[in-house]
């Protein structure tokens, strides 16, 4: 499935505040699925030391107007039907979603899909695009400990200890793949390459088209 990562290498970028983010939808497919939830975290950074902060965080779930009564897949996000349908309405909590993350880098594991979710309803509720610089941590992780063999976020949770409180639920996710991130953070830094979030998704990048993450 190829992916399109718009950015535009000029565009202002807040690199004291990362945005770790996580998203629900109504399955895998980018082009037709919806999306159903977004929550994230923000990793605040004073003197090159990352910060979770739990006070600067954000989640919602989208309004459905046509809610999915797919069992198996309420079984795995945990929004049923009645959640759906009295979710925050599209615009509205996109507009809070933009908002929230202003100027901000955005982070997420296999941040490909989370970026085309967003971006697809972005453009249908919005008609605009969310400029942000996205960071995919599958990657980023991999050029933390490159000897690793982790592939998924629950390998790499593993590796590092890390737990997830709900695994599937939006902001348990978001939660979990920011504590991935502090883990990774001090073999990030030990690398002695500069940690700014425009190099680090270059760094990432190439590894990404090389085939580093699978």
């Amino acid at each position: 499935m190829n992916f399109d990562w718009p950015w535009k290498s000029e565009q202002r970028v807040d690199d004291l505040r990362w945005l770790v983010v996580d998203v629900e939808s109504t399955g895998l497919d980018v082009s037709s699925d919806r999306l159903l939830a977004i929550a994230g975290v923000a990793v605040h950074f004073e003197a090159g030391k990352p910060t979770l902060q739990p006070s600067d965080s954000f989640q919602v779930v989208v309004q459905q107007r046509q809610a999915t009564v797919d069992k198996a897949n309420i079984l795995i996000h945990g929004i049923g039907v009645g959640a759906q349908r009295a979710g925050t309405e599209p615009a509205q909590a996109l507009a809070a979603f933009e908002d929230w993350a202003g100027q901000s880098p955005l982070l997420a594991f296999h941040a490909p899909f989370d970026e085309a979710m967003i971006r697809r309803a972005m453009s249908q509720f919005l008609r605009r695009r969310l400029p942000n610089l996205w960071l995919d941590l599958a990657y980023i992780a991999q050029l933390a400990m490159p000897q690793a063999r982790s592939r998924s976020l629950d390998e790499w949770m593993a590796l590092r200890h890390v737990t997830c409180a709900v695994r599937h639920q939006a902001a348990a996710d978001a939660w979990a793949t920011a504590q991935l991130m502090l883990s990774l953070w001090p073999a990030l830094q030990a690398r002695r390459e500069p940690l700014d979030a425009q190099r680090l998704r270059k760094r990432s990048e190439q590894l990404r088209w090389l085939g580093g993450a699978g």
